[in-house]
């Protein structure tokens, strides 16, 4: 990996000064000068030459000069709003376009499909002085919570290499967990910013669809609801509070976007305030959804210690039909994919799973099945609204499964039975996905192997910065963030 100017001159006070700190504690320590921006950036690059041949979480990297050139010009150049990232580098999802890197979707064929114009997520972020240094890895398409791709192979998990880091932002994931990056960006159709946290001990966030803008797909059919929003991953929920801060608000762009009325950073949960919350545990949904026992009890132990004089914890059970959610959600995804599939003219010449069963189920959509799949969401939607005036937040698992091998596509069972599809194994994380409902995946401990955990809390619409503010209290209890990967230290 060439990388440009040496790195190894990191000294070890240095290393043992920046590792493992939080994003607002580096912005700190550059305001009081106690380190540079040149320091943080060969700091940063010293991590991804040492560790990133074993991990493959960070792709198209740029060379360490030309990410000096960019510092020495906004430097030279002062913006007259404060940069609350300068200086700070970064790496973006490769299914978002930054100008000059290539935007390849993990796709062989577009592997020299170099952006022209920035994303609007990217301009927020470059406009607040971050440094973008490369892209993280996806898997192809961004389809499959398990980042593999032909063009850049797999991405392996810090906590153990042989297993996966999840996805689609499994890149993104691995490299904050590895610290290479302090956070990321990430986006979630069906669980990409939450299974990859869950899997490598970090906070993921899935805001409200419109949240974060973004330039939407032209060919988008004017019934389905918005499915897919970019979101944010962080190693606590400070850093993610302080990013979201940035990248979120209306933009003339996207007329699905808006603005909030408060600040994440701003944001906080007084004592006397959490111990009113109530929190209703979906728990696996009286069965229907298969999920490794371990995880349910780890997820159970954890809201156990929240209902300790913290928090008021009780289970709920909808009594919408489980299956017609499941259902309603194969339908709608599968022909918002195929849209953007054909769009893509990917058809004729892309030969991948998941791709070739998205087209076919996709192909077959009418109206009529769009229309029932639109009913059976609204008598979700109704009944989690009902639930919704007992309870703050819902919870259940962020997975079915730990972390599996990296070699693998997808678990084919859980628990004896077999999976339908190559995504029935991440099934437990549509209901926020197709009610558009913000939630964030926290850590709750570690398998016996020594394999993260996660479980999904769920706010109602709009309820973005509440949601946040109790996950900030949640890991004030817990510290989580802590336990880091013991070979990546």
């Amino acid at each position: 990996m060439n990388i440009g100017l040496p790195v190894k001159i990191i000294t070890g006070s240095f290393r043992r000064t920046m590792e493992r700190h939080s994003l607002k504690k580096i912005i700190k320590l550059l305001c009081t000068k106690k380190i540079s921006e040149e320091e943080l950036v060969k700091y940063y690059f010293s991590r991804i030459e040492k560790h990133n041949p074993t991990l493959n979480a960070i792709v198209s990297l740029r060379n360490i000069d030309q990410v000096f050139d960019t510092l020495d010009t906004l430097k030279r150049y002062p913006s007259e709003k404060k940069r609350k990232l300068l200086g700070i580098p970064l790496a973006i999802k490769d299914l978002i376009d930054v100008v000059d890197l290539p935007t390849t979707y993990g796709v062989p064929k577009y592997k020299n499909n170099i952006a022209k114009k920035n994303s609007l997520i990217v301009e927020r972020l470059i406009d607040s002085g971050a440094l973008i240094i490369g892209k993280t890895n996806t898997p192809e398409w961004g389809l499959g919570s398990q980042t593999f791709n032909r063009l850049f192979g797999a991405t392996a998990n810090p906590y153990d290499t042989t297993k996966t880091p999840g996805g689609s932002s499994g890149g993104a994931a691995a490299a904050i967990a590895a610290d290479f990056i302090p956070v990321a960006d990430g986006s979630d159709m069906m669980g990409s910013c939450r299974n990859p946290a869950a899997y490598c001990n970090l906070y993921g966030f899935r805001p409200t669809p419109g949240l974060i803008p973004e330039e939407r797909s032209k060919t988008r059919h004017k019934k389905l609801p918005i499915l897919s929003t970019l979101g944010m991953l962080a190693k606590n929920p400070e850093d993610l509070a302080y990013s979201l801060d940035i990248v979120s608000g209306a933009h003339r762009s996207d007329p699905f976007s808006f603005d909030l009325n408060s600040s994440f950073d701003d944001s906080s949960i007084s004592d006397d305030i959490m111990r009113k919350i109530k929190i209703g545990w979906l728990d696996n949904f009286d069965g229907y959804y298969q999920v490794d026992e371990e995880i349910r009890n780890q997820c159970i132990k954890t809201l156990s210690a929240l209902a300790q004089n913290i928090a008021v914890v009780e289970e709920v059970r909808p009594t919408a039909n489980p299956h017609h959610l499941s259902n309603s959600w194969k339908t709608l995804r599968s022909k918002s994919l195929y849209d953007e599939i054909v769009n893509y003219n990917l058809a004729a010449d892309e030969k991948i799973h998941s791709i070739d069963w998205e087209i076919k189920n996709g192909e077959l959509i009418k109206e009529k099945d769009i229309d029932e799949a639109l009913l059976w969401r609204s008598l979700w939607d109704k009944d989690i609204n009902s639930i919704f005036k007992k309870y703050d937040y819902l919870a259940l698992p962020s997975t079915q499964v730990h972390p599996f091998n990296k070699d693998i596509p997808s678990p084919t069972a859980i628990n004896g039975d077999q999976m339908e599809t190559y995504h029935q194994w991440m099934d437990i994380v549509v209901l926020a996905s197709i009610l558009g409902l913000p939630t964030i995946s926290v850590p709750v401990g570690f398998s016996r192997e020594g394999l993260p955990v996660g479980m999904q809390l769920i706010g109602k619409r709009k309820s973005d910065t509440n949601l946040v503010a109790f996950a900030k209290k949640y890991e004030a209890i817990f510290n989580y963030s802590d336990v880091i990967p013991k070979h990546f230290s």
